[in-house]
């Protein structure tokens, strides 16, 4: 009796392991019909409310503008995986650099430090963020990462905690950008003495950055970031800052529409956050600080998180959208099921889509309670399937979330296995440091091969 029992517990025991692994295989899928409504999601985004809420009482506008309703274009397409294309032999890709594709951009980051160039590590040692719940709070770890063996990251770089002002790191950055056909690094930038509230001032390097970039036949587009009092004027003036300063030289980017011409281009990260009628004053002809028919008319590519905010962005005056967020499910506009709509409400509006694809996201290094939002990377095919439901909508660009956003874990930079003695990091394993690369190369390649198709 005993025995039967023993071998029941064993079979139940068993039973049970194999459900949890198939739940923990699940969680790397995109729920069928995720929307934006998590709070946890929703509290992850810079101050939501409070600073839009912010921004409309310094700028109070009367709007009676009605939004029109939309219905979803349904996804016709499955979602394939062309996951047996040839891998391009790791040292070819290392050696012998593939041509530029300068309709895939990558966000970039030049905040980081350490003490051999800055005297300190700086984002390395990011603090543990506190959950704005002190019920939930009070459940999870406080302070700092403590580098070089304790980082701000699920990751661990082959760098190491590099500094972004080391020359050396600027070019092995810049090949590895070039080893994977990217043509565009989106930089993220702060006005000059200005910072994210962990980093310092990073407008010093872009010189240095573009130089690089240019040697390796590379583009650099400019990421402009949520700065203190961010507003029609000071970006006016910041646009042609980085005009008058950059846009002669040879690297940096400038994107062809169809009627010949070639213009700057902007990301606008965090865009929602000012009102409609501010960006209208800025980007629309009539506008009291109009940057249009000037010599600092750009592109300017908003960032669209809930499915309101395309109507506020068309009124505004944006040139087009992009959704940043590596992780599928988290918000409307970056659910792989909502691109083929967004992309509609593009083409009927005459503007650009640029879906941003990555592979994976795990935050957890600086959010240790978001473990909810991890999405797995299971080896690449978390990153095959984003690219494949980017290349369904036929768009004008694909940006890429990101190239060392190492406190999000959606860095495609080389990354090494790594244990101490209270950490083991994760790792791209079974496969090489490089394999996100290899697999950018593959679908910037199929990328321009199905281009080529859709123009004729």
């Amino acid at each position: 009796m005993a025995r039967f029992r023993r071998r029941t517990c064993i079979i139940l025991l068993l039973f049970i392991l194999f459900i949890c692994s198939i739940m923990m295989a699940l969680k790397t899928l995109r729920p069928e019909r995720a929307g934006f409504g998590d709070p946890f999601g929703l509290g992850l985004l810079p101050d939501f409310q409070q600073r839009t809420t912010h921004v409309k009482k310094k700028f109070s506008v009367q709007s009676g503008a009605k939004e029109d309703s939309f219905t979803h274009t349904k996804i016709l397409h499955s979602l394939r995986m062309n996951l047996k294309t040839p891998m391009v032999p790791i040292g070819k890709l290392e050696q012998d650099l593939p041509s530029p594709n300068y309709d895939f951009h990558v966000f970039y980051y030049s905040w980081f430090g350490n003490p051999q160039f800055d005297g300190k590590y700086i984002h390395w040692n990011h603090p543990l963020l506190t959950h704005w719940d002190p019920k939930i709070a009070s459940g999870y770890p406080k302070g700092r990462h403590s580098p070089p063996e304790d980082i701000g990251s699920s990751f661990y770089p082959e760098l190491g905690p590099y500094s972004s002002k080391d020359p050396s790191v600027i070019e092995s950055h810049m090949k590895q950008i070039s080893s994977a056909s990217i043509g565009v690094l989106a930089l993220s930038w702060y006005p000059p003495g200005m910072n994210d509230e962990n980093g310092e001032p990073a407008d010093g390097l872009v010189l240095t950055i573009l130089d690089t970039a240019h040697k390796y036949k590379l583009k650099v587009t400019f990421h402009i970031e949520p700065y203190k009092d961010r507003d029609d004027r000071s970006m006016y003036n910041n646009v042609k800052y980085i005009i008058d300063k950059y846009g002669d030289h040879p690297g940096f980017y400038r994107h062809k529409v169809s009627t010949g011409r070639t213009y700057p281009m902007f990301y606008v990260y965090d865009s929602y956050i000012t009102i409609p009628e501010m960006w209208a004053n800025l980007l629309t002809v009539s506008g009291s600080q109009s940057i249009r028919n000037t010599p600092y008319d750009s592109l300017f590519i908003a960032l669209l998180v809930e499915e309101k905010h395309k109507h506020e962005i068309l009124r505004s005056g944006f040139d087009g959208i992009y959704t940043y967020f590596a992780t599928n499910g988290f918000s409307y506009g970056s659910s792989h099921h909502n691109w083929p709509s967004l992309k509609a409400f593009c083409d009927k509006n005459n503007l650009m889509f640029i879906p941003s694809v990555g592979p994976g996201y795990i935050d957890t290094s600086i959010r240790p309670w978001n473990n909810h939002n991890t999405r797995n990377r299971v080896n690449g095919k978390y990153y095959e399937t984003a690219f494949s439901a980017a290349l369904l909508v036929r768009p004008e660009v694909i940006s890429i979330t990101s190239f060392n956003e190492w406190h999000e874990g959606t860095q495609i930079e080389k990354a090494v296995p790594k244990k101490t003695g209270k950490t083991v990091y994760l790792d791209y394993q079974p496969h090489k440091p490089n394999i996100y690369l290899e697999l950018t190369r593959k679908w910037s390649e199929k990328y321009s091969q199905e281009k080529e198709q859709w123009l004729t």
